[in-house]
């Protein structure tokens, strides 16, 4: 038999999932006895959520709309995040998480009252959010990121299938330290057995149903004590085509402009700062730099020098036949 404050629990959720049960079934479905369920009834209500009960043969109970959410248990600031990001799972990230999150999400709205809905559906009505781009941000299965997440919790090794970038595959031993959420993406920091170095993994080219774990292992000093700054240095190493550019703008001013995973910036002076990127093609490359919106000098690479000039005697003649 459940705990009482287990199964009070397990009494809300069976109210949040459907308004109306009989008493018959609801003491069948908690195991307990009619009177113990009263009792826990009671002390729902003593909670501040509005159950209403009908007697006789038919008799039941049926939770009323607009409850307050428990003392001690959720703020009203509190209870407006967990709503706010619900929704915002429900766009996506990882799959198999959005129709949960829904689910959820629908629970919670049935219980708030009215001031704090009030709240929520201002917040949600002034806010625009791009639509997710699933072609760059392949969606990564719940299962997988909890089973990955529970390996580095337990110290327990990874065993999997994996992917690069060329869609060579290779089968992995690691003992995984952290998960990174990096942008639309999630990745894995883990120490490769075989190669005898640290590794990123993205989570989203790991086979799930070839991931199994391992015998247990000493944890090792991690590669960096920013993990997110690590996995962006990394993420910006990995093309071929990279760059050292001087941006004549002060280096806050630019990391507040430039997102962290398009490269790394290093403060010269007051006025100016070394932006170290990376990307498939010089051209691409070229075409960012004019796109961050300050001056810039690029002495090198060769290539990329003159894709730059290409660019600025393209924009030059369009200017002049204007």
């Amino acid at each position: 038999m459940l705990e009482t404050s287990a199964r009070l629990l397990r009494l809300l959720g069976l109210f949040q999932g459907r308004r109306y049960w009989s008493g018959a079934d609801l003491a069948s479905r908690l195991e307990v006895t009619p009177r113990t369920l009263r009792r826990d009834v009671d002390k729902l209500r003593s909670l501040g959520y509005p159950i209403h009960s009908t007697s006789g043969v038919e008799g039941g109970y049926q939770m009323g709309a607009g409850s307050d959410m428990p003392p001690l248990l959720l703020e009203d600031d509190e209870a407006v995040a967990v709503v706010v990001g619900l929704r915002s799972n429900t766009l996506g990230g990882i799959q198999g998480v959005e129709e949960s999150s829904l689910r959820a999400l629908s629970k919670m709205e049935q219980l708030l009252p009215p001031r704090l809905a009030t709240r929520v559906a201002a917040l949600q009505s002034m806010v625009v959010r791009a639509p997710r781009q699933t072609k760059y941000a392949p969606p990564v299965s719940a299962n997988l990121i909890s089973y990955i997440a529970g390996a580095c919790r337990d110290l327990q090794q990874l065993h999997f299938d994996y992917a690069d970038h060329k869609g060579a595959p290779s089968r992995r031993t690691v003992e995984p330290h952290r998960l990174v959420h990096f942008g639309r993406r999630w990745y894995l920091v883990a120490w490769d057995t075989a190669r005898k170095d640290w590794r990123t993994f993205r989570a989203d080219r790991i086979a799930a149903k070839n991931t199994q774990t391992g015998p247990k292992f000493t944890p090792r000093t991690p590669p960096a004590q920013d993990l997110a700054e690590y996995v962006s240095r990394g993420l910006w190493q990995a093309p071929a085509r990279k760059a050292r550019v001087k941006l004549l703008a002060a280096a806050e001013a630019m990391s507040q402009r430039i997102p962290a995973q398009f490269g790394i910036i290093e403060p010269i002076d007051k006025h100016s700062c070394w932006f170290e990127t990376s990307g498939q093609s010089y051209e691409s490359l070229a075409m960012h730099l004019v796109l961050i919106g300050t001056d810039f000098e690029v002495q090198q690479p060769a290539e990329l020098v003159e894709h730059v000039r290409a660019i600025a005697q393209r924009y030059a003649k369009a200017c002049s036949a204007a």
